[in-house]
């Protein structure tokens, strides 16, 4: 955090440092560590010793682009060369070489690192520090219990227990407690030998066994060692490899949008290795605590089962030199007027008061009573006696909480959706800037690293849609755009120029636009005409109705990429062959093939069209050869060969153009080395019924119909309105946030005003949210002449007419500009059927999931439903036929397709076969006989 210069104003740290912070903490200090922790080798008879010299090590520039390395699915690293010395014992002989270890993965300008063509982040774990935790406990007795819990660096926690008869016990991983002699017997090793035992990271730890093992190799087969021949990069670059792809803390990045990249890289997570589960966390640790104060924030957390061990950096928090969230103060004193960070343990010393201006103004206070926090505890004391203060309205909120406007106005609950949600918005075709903002979206847009900064200043002498050429300082720079690149959800980043040819740069300017930005800022959504009513049920339980405009107008259209990728490999039988010459398929399928075998640049795809054609040889049995094939073998000793047709198809809802193809070929060209083929295919989705929209205040809902522009609902302007929310949706959700949203939104409309609004500003005054929107309201009313803006009556609220009537609705209704936004949960993604397909093996029935085209479950309360409308061929239908009675939907699918008469299933499904297995299995024989009346009478008896 920087200050300026005015005292007490600061500026907000980037977003991003988290990461770099600890990337450079583990290249300047980690990993010289880990390397002075390497021990001196030596051979069996003691008369060779490796040893590294780790005083200066160096990482290579990387030999391939980070563009480059996605196309191809390659690490983006950089090579560790460390020197080593060989030494004689005999002769007092070193030889010394500089030896390459291992691949290091860079991490770029946006904090992540790109291994295998994947990016992928680190997050953050909270963890109790290393060290012995003492506790007394009273036992069912009444007597004192002590325990000493020792958690360490490396490993599961040992806890060492005195009970009443000063018996020692010990207990590792919370597992059943043993006697201490045990584990000390176990061990073997005196309290010397223990603690001369060095730990060392695992990487090294396979490096030494494979130096060792290659001397005593060199030895027996009386060759000649060198360092360089010694030591071998494969246990560094595996171990790196295998840390990014199974650790729990490395992930995949989302890049949804620009917000959810940041956002992503700010995560703090009680679970992992040596951390908790969810399954076993308990309330007390998923609550929030008064340390949590401008440290973690109190409303952005996962919902689920990992409600509260998923976490999101405050703001202006950082990690401190031992490990600590810190947060930064401002000191109000006499002599010294300046910021401190501290960790939750040093801030319970210090009356601490919230931040209530934008600037600190001096420590000046107008207030003589204010809100402090000490020791953990929240009091009301005087000015006079406040040694700290917050120093931002935003201090303890996570950055998606801080885009929420009005947010003092939710329901804690809103809030955490609307932060979760706003990370699922897709970038939309055009988007625009918000009308009502909080004054973060440009920090966040810029820290995203999604825009193009100039590095120099200069002159722009060409822009194009790939490149910009900047010319300054008599050097001509040739800065690349991001043209159509796919992310890992399937959304579309691509840069637009801003800067026009000809026109002077400065230094951080910028000169181009990314996905979901505008000018600078974030761009998440759309501002369009919202209304608060009901309208003929179609906007119930959270239904939403939209019009036609948005549609028509590309308003709410996003671009989606889709990556579908085939391998040639080398079989038995020969290697499979790329090729457009399919037998057996139609030629509508391979109309857009090359002679290549590959799809053309520029085709339009639909679905069951061939993107890639393959052949794979396989072997055939004499009896299938036809007679003229066998006579050739038999004359010539030709060898016939066939293939099975392996082609790459599109499948369902991949219609698209094809933008960009790329045949990776590596090196080797064996098995192990397949060639791969990826094709990328755009689609452009306008908003369609089933699609999920949200406002920034939990306010989520389904489109469930798109009305003509004429019906909807217009104002008294003659303006209709985009779409229509349900009002019951806000009194019992308590999100009020959205309704001052909608009146601000319309009148910023109206005066061509944007408005960055910063939270909590009631504690300037009561009511200061509802006095700034309303005479807003009367100026927007007043210069545009429209009285039916603000009414007296109803301020807020306007009469509006049906479009379809003309008349105006009974009741007055709240109407205005919401910033709404498209979520990536899409209803072409979700949309499946199911005539019939694949059955469980086991239970006979239809399987589960869209990727499997599994069928509709009907569970039991659809059994009630089906009975309670009394549709008893349907419920047989679905419990018979469509399900696991085998017999039965065998004669089904004969029967309709030479005709007849479907018969009833009588015998038993498959279902009730294996509940009688099951019983079987238990030794319990389940049998059914008719008997008659009396005798079932006469047996009851008996029994």
């Amino acid at each position: 955090m920087f200050r300026d210069g005015n005292e007490g104003m600061y500026t907000i740290p980037g977003f991003s440092q988290i990461q770099f912070d600890g990337f450079c903490r583990f290249i300047d200090q980690g990993l010289m560590e880990e390397l002075h922790k390497f021990p001196k080798i030596e051979d069996t008879d003691q008369e060779i010793e490796f040893q590294l010299f780790v005083a200066t090590y160096q990482l290579a520039e990387p030999l391939i682009k980070e563009r480059d390395a996605v196309y191809e699915s390659l690490t983006y690293s950089s090579e560790l060369y460390v020197s080593a010395g060989l030494i004689w014992k005999t002769g007092r002989d070193m030889q010394e070489q500089t030896v390459f270890i291992g691949n290091i993965p860079l991490m770029n300008s946006l904090g992540t690192s790109l291994v295998s063509g994947i990016y992928r982040i680190v997050i953050n774990q909270i963890l109790q520090s290393p060290g012995i935790y003492y506790r007394s406990e009273l036992d069912h007795s009444g007597i004192s219990v002590y325990t000493g819990t020792i958690i360490s660096d490396w490993g599961g926690r040992s806890e060492l227990e005195i009970d009443r008869k000063a018996r020692i016990w010990a207990r590792v991983s919370r597992k059943q407690k043993i006697s201490i002699l045990v584990p000390s017997s176990a061990m073997g090793s005196n309290l010397r030998e223990i603690l001369d035992n060095d730990q060392f990271g695992l990487a090294l730890v396979r490096l030494e066994n494979a130096v060792r093992g290659t001397i005593c190799g060199a030895i027996r087969h009386k060759l000649i060692p060198t360092p360089h021949n010694l030591v071998t990069p494969t246990p560094l670059t595996t171990t790196y490899e295998s840390f990014f792809g199974l650790h729990p803390l490395s992930q995949v990045l989302d890049r949804t949008n620009p917000l959810t990249q940041i956002v992503h890289g700010r995560k703090l997570s009680y679970l992992g290795p040596g951390g908790l589960t969810g399954r076993t966390a308990s309330f007390r640790i998923r609550d929030i605590h008064p340390s949590h104060y401008g440290r973690i924030c109190p409303i952005d957390t996962s919902e689920g089962i990992n409600v509260g061990l998923i976490g999101s950096l405050a703001i202006h928090a950082r990690i401190g030199h031992w490990g600590s969230i810190e947060s930064p103060f401002y000191e109000i004193s006499e002599r010294s007027k300046k910021m401190v960070y501290l960790s939750p343990s040093r801030d319970e010393y210090y009356m601490v008061a919230a931040g209530n201006s934008l600037a600190l103004n001096r420590g000046i206070q107008e207030e003589q009573v204010v809100p402090a926090g000490y020791r953990q505890e929240f009091l009301t004391i005087a000015w006079e006696q406040i040694h700290l203060r917050s120093i931002f309205p935003f201090q303890y909120f996570s950055i998606g909480a801080s885009l929420i406007p009005f947010i003092e106005h939710n329901d804690a609950n809103r809030a955490l959706m609307s932060s979760n949600m706003q990370r699922q918005a897709v970038p939309l075709s055009r988007s625009e800037k918000c009308i009502v903002g909080t004054g973060l979206e440009c920090q966040a847009a810029l820290d995203s690293g999604v825009s193009a900064i100039a590095e120099h200043e200069g002159k722009i002498i060409y822009t194009d849609t790939d490149k910009i050429v900047l010319s300054g300082n008599g050097d001509t720079i040739s800065i690349p755009l991001v043209m159509y690149q796919r992310s890992n959800k399937n959304t579309c980043m691509h840069q637009k120029p801003q800067a026009p040819r000809g026109k002077c740069i400065k230094k951080g300017q910028i000169l181009a636009d990314g996905a979901a930005t505008v000018g600078g800022e974030l761009t998440l959504g759309k501002n369009v005409l919202v209304a608060h009513m009901s309208w003929e049920g179609y906007n119930s339980e959270d239904a939403v109705l939209i019009s036609e405009r948005l549609v028509y107008g590309d308003i709410y259209t996003s671009f989606h990429i889709r990556k579908y990728e085939i391998q040639t490999h080398v079989t038995s039988q020969g290697p499979e062959r790329i090729t457009n010459k399919i037998p057996h398929l139609e030629a509508h399928l391979l109309r857009n093939l090359d002679k290549n075998g590959i799809v053309m640049l520029g085709s339009w795809i639909e679905r069951g069209d061939i993107l890639v054609g393959k052949l794979t040889p396989q072997a055939a049995k004499e009896s299938s050869y036809a007679p003229e094939d066998r006579l050739l073998r038999a004359i010539l000793g030709i060898q016939v060969s066939t293939a099975k047709e392996t082609c790459l198809k599109l499948p369902i809802g991949g219609r698209g153009r094809v933008i960009d193809v790329r045949w990776i070929q590596k090196k080797g060209g064996s098995s192990y080395n397949p060639e791969t083929i990826r094709v990328y295919i755009l689609q452009k989705r306008e908003i369609k019924v089933g699609d999920k929209i949200a406002g920034r205040h939990g306010n989520k809902g389904i489109v469930s119909k798109i009305l003509p522009r004429q019906d909807m609902p217009y104002l008294q302007a003659g303006t209709p309105v985009d779409m229509v929310f349900n009002p019951l949706g806000v009194p019992s959700r308590m999100n009020v946030g959205q309704i001052f949203e909608c009146s601000l939104g319309l009148a910023g409309y109206l005066l061509d005003r944007h408005y960055r609004i910063a939270p909590f500003d009631e504690r300037y005054e009561q009511g200061a949210s509802r006095k700034l929107v309303f005479p807003e309201l009367y100026s927007a009313s007043k210069q545009t002449a429209n009285p039916w803006v603000f009414e007296p009556e109803y301020p807020g609220k306007s009469r509006i007419l049906d479009g379809r009537t003309g008349d105006p609705f009974e009741q007055p209704v709240i109407i205005g500009k919401s910033y709404i936004l498209k979520l990536i949960h899409q209803v072409d993604d979700k949309i499946h059927g199911r005539s019939s397909g694949h059955y469980a093996l086991v239970t006979q029935q239809p399987l589960r999931g869209r990727a499997k085209q599994g069928g509709q479950r009907v569970g039991e309360m659809e059994v009630w439903a089906l009975e309670g409308f009394g549709v008893a061929h349907i419920s047989q239908e679905m419990l018979t036929y469509k399900s696991d009675h085998i017999r039965a939907r065998q004669e089904v699918l004969g029967t309709t397709i030479i005709g007849g008469t479907i018969l009833k299933p009588e015998d038993a499904p498959e279902s009730f076969r294996l509940l009688v297995r099951e019983l079987r299995s238990l030794a319990l024989e389940l049998n059914h006989f008719l008997v008659s009346e009396k005798n079932f009478q006469i047996n009851r008896k008996e029994a």
